[in-house]
């Protein structure tokens, strides 16, 4: 299998982290790729360093607004008297100011609360070049599964809560998004998207809602307890997605049987190639454990979706316990591989 990685991940480590009205320290960290490289070097697999996404390729579900805030709001940031070192908003325009007015915001302060969904995704100095870098891993991947074959994309930072004008939940760029629409760009005339982290790809489903040509399937705790809080639920229905929300404590039987019903909807929908949203807080030694899926868990997991026989994008989304990270991403890509 062939896999990709960019080295300039490593600029970007955060440090805010606001729960439950204590800042903590931040769960997305450099680590998280140097547990992942080890368990790609444990199948024997070393990651090519893909190029960074380029403007035109971001811009295919990305706003050009949004885009230049994120290029430049960390500089524009530093400029302030007093700054922090990474933007976090502190205030967000409300539907009432929006209804009110219909200005676009100029400031940095302003733009920050306009284009970030939450304080879960402070911007550095070095998020940007991190995050074109895991976007074009996630490019690079599907440029493979565009020509029949299965690769891996260590994006970090992870990317599906992303929407197409706003950051959020660690996520910056929606990098499976990104996979997904270079596939259907390539030929692909249905592409799936089977998104396994914990997290409900919000993002994801946003940006595809009204399209029929790119299903969007979501396994995650339920959003009445958990972050996204507001969407991920059972009754949302877009043009094409579909959404699986587990009780918390859901184990692997609950979660597999979960998995086989959105594996199901994908062969009903005809894909003709998939994006993998990869996340790994769903296992039971996560901080925040909402699920409790064990190692053999995911293998399975990786066993039942590379039996689909599709070609495929495997984009790394969350998991946040770096003891661990390596030898889970090892099962799941074994298990995949295996079923092939």
């Amino acid at each position: 299998m062939k896999a990709f990685h960019h080295p300039d991940e490593a600029l970007h480590a955060p440090e805010f982290f606001l729960m439950r009205g204590q800042v903590r320290a931040n769960y997305e960290v450099p680590a998280r790729a140097a547990s992942l490289r080890a368990g790609l070097a444990a199948l024997g697999i070393t990651p090519a360093v893909a190029p960074p996404a380029s403007q035109a390729a971001l811009r295919t579900l990305h706003t050009a607004e949004y885009l230049d805030f994120l290029e430049h709001a960390a500089a524009d940031w530093a400029a302030l008297p007093e700054a922090g070192r990474e933007i976090v908003a502190n205030i967000h325009p409300t539907p009432e100011m929006l209804a009110q007015s219909h200005r676009k915001p100029e400031h940095v302060i302003a733009r920050a609360g306009a284009h970030t969904a939450d304080t879960a995704c402070p911007i550095g100095s070095g998020t940007w070049t991190a995050a074109i870098g895991a976007a074009g891993c996630a490019l690079a991947a599907a440029d493979v599964a565009a020509q029949g074959g299965v690769a891996y994309a260590l994006c970090r930072p992870p990317g599906h809560h992303a929407y197409a004008g706003r950051a959020g939940g660690h996520c910056y760029i929606n990098n499976s998004a990104l996979a997904a629409q270079r596939l259907r760009d390539a030929g692909a005339k249905r592409v799936a998207v089977l998104d396994i982290d914990s997290h409900h790809g919000n993002g994801t489903q946003g940006i595809f809602w009204e399209r029929e040509d790119v299903l969007t399937v979501s396994l995650h705790a339920d959003p009445g307890r958990y972050y996204p809080w507001y969407v991920g639920f059972a009754e949302e229905k877009g043009a094409a997605n579909l959404n699986l929300p587990q009780p918390f404590g859901t184990g692997d039987e609950g979660w597999l049987a979960a998995l086989d019903h959105g594996i199901a909807a994908i062969r009903d929908f005809g894909a003709e190639a998939l994006v993998v949203p990869l996340g790994f807080d769903a296992s039971e030694f996560e901080p925040l454990a909402a699920l409790k899926v064990t190692a053999d868990g995911f293998a399975r997991a990786g066993a039942a979706i590379g039996a689909l026989g599709l070609p495929t994008a495997i984009c790394q989304e969350g998991g946040y316990n770096v003891e661990i990270l390596g030898s889970l991403l090892e099962r799941f890509l074994t298990g995949f591989g295996d079923a092939r």
